[in-house]
C-alpha cells in the first residue's frame, strides 16, 4: 500500500478531477458518507445521539458538513460549530455549509471568546465529537484561540473521531507544536498519510480506518509515489505453495560467517533464523575454536571452521576458505558477531569484490565499512544491508540525531547513492531500494529492543533470499515477518520478558498463517 506526503495526496485530488473529471464535490461526498459508515459501527443507535462538529474552513470542514447532512437524516442530534467566517470557506465547503444551513442544522460560529460557553455545554452532552478542523494541509502550530479549543475536546469526556488526520498533526512528518486533537479513531481517505504512522502523531490517531472515496485505482498504484507501508497483503504474495517434488536444495543453501569469542550467539541466532525462514540448507563459518560452541548449540547447522587470529575472531588467511565456501551456497550473511579488528575490514572487502553470490551485511561488517562505505556501489551482486542508526551514523559519517530526524531520506539517499538496499532498524523499520522506493515497515513493538534481535531479522532476510525471493522482497518480507514473530511473543510472554529466541520459536507459525492463507 502507497503512502503518502500531504502535496502527493493533494496532486491526487488534482489528477481525479483533471484526468477522471470526478468533481471535489462528490470528493467530499463520499468522504463524509465514508465517516457515517464508520460512526454507525461506533454507535449502534444513531437516532437522537448527541453529536459535535467542529468544521474549519478548508475541504477537511467541508467533509465535516457533509456528515453533519447524513447523521441529522439518521436521526442524530447535531451541533455544528464553524471555527471562522464562512465567506472564508472553499468553494466546495460553502456549498455544503448552505445545504446543512437549508435541513435547520444547528451551525454556530466559533470566533470569538463568548462562543466558547455554547461550544463547552455541547461538548459536555455530547456521545461523540467530530474533529474537521485542520486537514492533511496543516504545518506549524495553532493559534491561542484553537488551541484552546483543542484543549476543551482532549478534556472531555465524549469518545473523538478525526476526520483524515487529527487537527495539529503534520501529515508529513507526525510532529506536533503545541496543540492537538487526541482522537479515539481516525478516517483518513484513499491512502494513509506518512504523519499517521511516525511519532508523536501515531499517538493521536487512535484506531486508524483507511476509507475509499472513489478516487481511480491507477492513481493509487503510481510508481511516481515511492513511499509505502509494508502490509499484509504484500507479503502474502511472496509466499507461494511449495511444490510436492521438492528436495532441500530446491529452497537454497545460505551462508553465515561471523563469530568471535564471547559472539557465538549471533551467528547461531542468524543461521537458525535463517533455517526457520525456510532455507534449505544453512553452514554457519566462524573461527575454528569456537566450533564446538555451534555443534553443541544447535544439530540442524552445519559448520566450517575458518583460520583465526590470536583473540579468536576470523583471519584475513580465512578467504581462501571462504572462496571455497562461496562456490557451494546461493546466499551470504557475514558481520554477526564478528567483532571489531582489523582483518575483517579484508575480508568484507575482498566478499564485495568477488562473491557471486548475493549478501547481507550487517553488524561488524557493517562497523568494518567505517568511512569505506563507498565500496558498496562496486559491487556486482545485490547486497543488502541492515544498520541500525548508530551503524548507519558510522557508514555516513552523519550524527545519529541526524539520521533519526530524517530517516526515510536518510535510507533512500544511500541506497541510491550505494546501489544497495537498505534497511534501517529501529521503530519503524525503513527499507529502501535502489530504485528510489521506500517502505515503512508498523510491525514489531519495543520488547523487540534485545540483545540478538538483529541478528535474526538478517538470518530471516537471508532464508528468504536463499529460497529466490529478489532482494529487496527478502528485506520488505523480512522486517514484517520479523515484526510479527515481536508481536506474537509478546502476547505470550510480554515485553519485558521477551529475547531474541522467542522470535526464533514464533517463526513457523507467522509463516504458516502466510501458508494456509494461499
Amino acid at each position: 500500500m502507497k503512502l503518502l506526503t500531504a502535496e502527493q495526496m493533494k496532486e491526487i485530488d488534482k489528477r481525479t478531477t483533471d484526468e477522471y473529471l470526478i468533481p471535489g464535490l462528490i470528493l467530499m461526498e463520499n468522504a463524509g458518507l465514508r465517516v457515517l459508515e464508520t460512526i454507525e459501527g461506533l454507535i449502534s443507535e444513531l437516532r437522537d445521539a448527541k453529536i459535535v462538529i467542529l468544521a474549519g474552513k478548508g475541504n477537511n470542514g467541508g467533509d465535516g458538513l457533509v456528515l453533519g447532512r447524513h447523521l441529522i437524516n439518521s436521526g442524530a442530534r447535531v451541533d455544528t460549530f464553524l471555527l471562522g467566517d464562512p465567506g472564508n470557506l472553499t468553494p466546495d465547503a460553502y456549498i455544503n455549509y448552505n445545504i446543512l444551513g437549508k435541513m435547520n442544522g444547528n451551525i454556530f460560529l466559533l470566533n470569538k471568546e463568548p462562543d466558547f460557553d455554547r461550544l463547552m455545554i455541547a461538548l459536555l452532552s455530547a456521545d461523540l465529537i467530530i474533529d474537521a478542523i485542520y486537514g492533511i494541509g496543516f504545518k506549524g502550530s495553532m493559534n491561542d484561540f484553537e488551541a484552546r479549543i483543542v484543549q476543551m475536546v482532549n478534556w472531555s469526556q465524549a469518545s473523538v473521531l478525526s476526520v483524515d488526520i487529527p487537527s495539529g498533526v503534520e501529515a508529513n512528518t507526525g510532529k506536533i507544536n503545541g496543540a492537538a486533537i487526541k482522537a479515539d479513531h481516525t478516517v483518513t481517505f484513499a491512502l494513509p498519510k506518512l504523519g499517521l504512522l511516525l511519532e508523536p502523531g501515531r499517538n493521536y490517531v487512535g484506531t486508524l480506518t483507511v476509507a475509499d472515496i472513489s478516487i481511480p485505482q491507477p492513481l493509487l498504484i503510481d510508481d511516481r509515489y515511492n513511499l509505502n507501508l509494508i502490509d499484509e497483503g504484500m507479503i502474502k504474495e511472496l509466499f507461494k505453495p511449495r511444490v510436492s517434488e521438492s528436495h532441500k536444495g530446491n529452497y537454497g543453501h545460505a551462508l553465515v560467517i561471523g563469530g568471535s569469542v564471547g559472539m557465538t550467539g549471533a551467528v547461531i541466532m542468524t543461521a537458525c533464523a535463517a533455517l526457520r525462514s525456510g532455507a534449505g540448507l544453512v553452514t554457519a563459518a566462524l573461527p575454528e575454536s569456537l566450533v564446538p560452541v555451534l555443534e553443541a548449540s544447535v544439530l540442524e547447522v552445519m559448520s566450517r571452521p575458518l583460520p583465526e587470529t590470536s583473540y579468536a575472531a576470523i583471519s584475513s588467511q580465512a578467504i581462501p576458505a571462504i572462496q571455497n565456501l562461496l562456490g557451494t551456497v546461493s546466499v551470504c550473511a557475514i558481520g554477526p558477531g564478528m567483532s571489531k579488528y582489523q582483518d575483517a575490514k579484508a575480508i568484507i572487502s575482498w566478499l564485495l569484490n568477488n562473491s557471486e553470490v548475493p549478501l547481507v551485511i550487517d553488524a561488524d561488517g557493517l562497523n568494518a565499512l567505517a568511512g569505506e562505505a563507498g565500496i558498496l556501489k562496486d559491487c556486482k551482486v545485490p547486497v543488502v544491508i541492515t544498520p541500525h542508526p548508530g551503524e548507519m551514523s558510522r557508514l555516513t559519517g552523519l550524527t545519529i540525531a541526524e539520521i533519526q530526524q530524517n530517516r526515510l531520506a536518510t535510507a533512500r539517499r544511500y541506497a541510491e547513492e550505494w546501489g544497495v538496499t537498505v534497511v534501517l532498524k529501529g521503530n519503524k523499520t525503513v527499507v529502501a531500494y535502489p530504485t528510489g522506493q521506500v517502505f515503512v515497515n508498523i510491525s514489531g513493538n519495543p520488547g523487540m529492543a534485545t540483545a540478538g534481535s538483529g541478528d535474526v531479522l538478517s538470518g530471516i532476510i537471508l532464508g528468504f533470499l536463499a529460497q529466490g525471493f529478489k532482494a529487496g522482497s527478502s528485506a520488505v518480507a523480512g522486517v514484517y515477518v520479523h515484526g510479527r514473530a515481536g508481536d506474537r511473543a509478546a502476547e505470550i510472554c510480554g515485553q519485558r520478558g521477551l529475547v531474541a529466541s522467542d522470535l526464533l520459536n514464533n517463526l513457523p507459525t507467522v509463516l504458516r498463517e502466510f501458508e494456509i492463507s494461499q
